[in-house]
């Protein structure tokens, strides 16, 4: 019998998840620790509490300890994007700013005029997002800069507090926008013209790789189990793509949570223009992989909708108040950045629909049912765009993650794209992680093998498309509302 950690921390949430596999290889995976993580504006920025995260960490490896547990492997997934800033000591020079915040507004722009978007684009085969990270130190406070000795990005640096070694482990460093396409090391141009000297980050090191053992003071101090702590794919896609419950040698997937990730498992990069002008990405995945994706809006506006409720309903009440309305009453492009953080998500889809001379949503039902029908349709017309890049047609669609627990959202899904929605693991993102950390310790010989037996360990939910008369005149409606 072993044991295996799989710390993942959300945009909103971190858990702290143990995994016993016994000698059959039966999964047995159990939430320890539970914990909220929001972004608070402090010193003028939105900001992550990057110390309590770590706390959290500790607090949940304290709780393993105490039931028995003196020895396991840990691995650390996150969102991607932003960082955390560290003076010659190894000390934090500040919490690090969220990807959220407003200054990167306009920051694109003012770079592209150094670098056009295509060079970039061509370099990095990487989505244009004005939070990657390349914006975000772009607008940087320079003077903190020249204090900065490395730069970590987050699961790094958690991973460093633990272990006390300076890493760049290869999915995140991808989402930075200045990683070589090609390469496995960061461009050198793109590095200039930010400022940033190539010595401030780590090399870049592969999914799978041993970073160290949890620090003696720390296992001694708390009371902590003997950690050997692995990099997995620590960007949380990565991790939940790794967990897609399909041994295909290209799976098409939607990594459903806060964000929606629609993409396909790739052995190369497609960075042409075609791929360019669709906005399409080219992050890397574990085991030399790219994820071939195109990053949309999620769970977001439910979620907000749900906190400007004051949290009356459940999102599984919201979903059922959903059932009693009827589905594309309203088209709304989810993505727009209005969307991104309004100040109230109600208020702001109720105006989309009041300026466009659609019915507006009131009830929770109406607004649920907006979002999940818009959701289902971006979904479709993205499907579409994937198999036009790649040459491909896809049979299934792989829906994994939390957002894979909405039943309601999984059927408009097939409904829409005319294929199978295959639903779950809901957990992909912990159970990608632990699979990283299963096959670094040789329980597994490579991926399709993990894979394989991930298939038998869960039930998954098949979700049949239902005739749709007027699937063809949705999907046209639906380009003509995206552009």
């Amino acid at each position: 019998m072993s044991f295996h950690v799989a710390v993942d921390i959300g945009a909103s949430s971190g858990r702290v998840m143990l995994a016993t596999l016994d000698n059959y290889k039966k999964l047995d995976l159990q939430e320890m620790h539970r914990f909220k993580n929001e972004i608070q504006f402090v010193n003028g920025h939105y900001r992550w509490d990057i110390d309590y995260l770590f706390e959290e960490i500790l607090t949940g490896l304290s709780k393993i300890r105490a039931v028995g547990v003196k020895s396991c492997t840990l691995g650390i997934d996150t969102w991607a994007v932003d960082y955390c800033l560290l003076d010659k000591s190894g000390h934090l020079l500040d919490q690090p700013i969220a990807y959220r915040d407003e200054r990167t507004d306009g920051a694109m722009e003012e770079f592209f005029e150094k670098i056009p978007a295509e060079t970039i684009y061509a370099k990095t085969g990487i989505q244009f997002l004005k939070f990657n990270t390349l914006y975000q130190l772009f607008r940087e406070d320079k003077a903190l800069l020249e204090k900065t000795d490395q730069i970590l990005m987050v699961p790094d640096y958690l991973a460093y507090r633990l272990t006390g070694i300076n890493t760049l482990e290869v999915t995140n460093a991808s989402t930075t926008q200045f990683m070589d396409v090609n390469s496995e090391d960061l461009d050198a141009d793109l590095l200039a013209a930010i400022g940033v000297p190539r010595e401030k980050f780590p090399p870049v090191i592969q999914s799978g790789q041993v970073i160290g053992s949890l620090l003696e003071e720390l296992k001694t101090s708390y009371d902590l189990p003997a950690c050997q702590v692995i990099a997995v794919a620590t960007h949380d896609t990565a991790s939940a793509v790794v967990g897609v419950p399909s041994t295909a040698d290209q799976p098409a997937y939607i990594s459903s949570g806060t964000w929606s990730l629609i993409g396909v498992e790739n052995r190369l990069p497609i960075a042409t223009p075609n791929a360019f002008e669709q906005n399409y990405t080219n992050e890397r995945g574990a085991y030399q992989t790219y994820r071939f994706l195109k990053n949309i809006t999620g769970m977001w506006a439910v979620q907000e909708i749900a906190r400007m409720l004051d949290y009356q309903y459940s999102y599984a009440e919201m979903a059922q108040a959903a059932y009693q309305v009827e589905p594309y009453l309203q088209y709304i492009n989810l993505n727009d950045d209005r969307f991104t953080k309004p100040e109230n998500m109600i208020t702001e889809i109720q105006a989309a629909c009041r300026e466009t001379g659609q019915i507006v949503p009131e009830s929770v039902g109406e607004l649920t049912m907006c979002v999940y029908s818009n959701l289902a349709l971006l979904y479709a017309h993205e499907w579409k765009v994937m198999q036009e890049l790649t040459g491909e047609t896809f049979e299934a669609l792989h829906i994994v993650g939390g957002g894979s627990n909405v039943k309601l959202l999984n059927q408009l899904t097939a409904d829409v794209i005319g294929k199978p929605v295959i639903a779950g693991p809901g957990e992909a993102t912990a159970i990608g992680n632990l699979m990283v950390q299963l096959i670094a310790e040789g329980q597994f010989a490579d991926l399709k093998e993990a894979r394989s037996w991930l298939q038998e360990q869960f039930d998954y939910e098949r979700y049949e498309p239902k005739d749709i008369s007027a699937r063809d005149h949705l999907l046209t409606f639906r380009q003509q509302t995206l552009s």
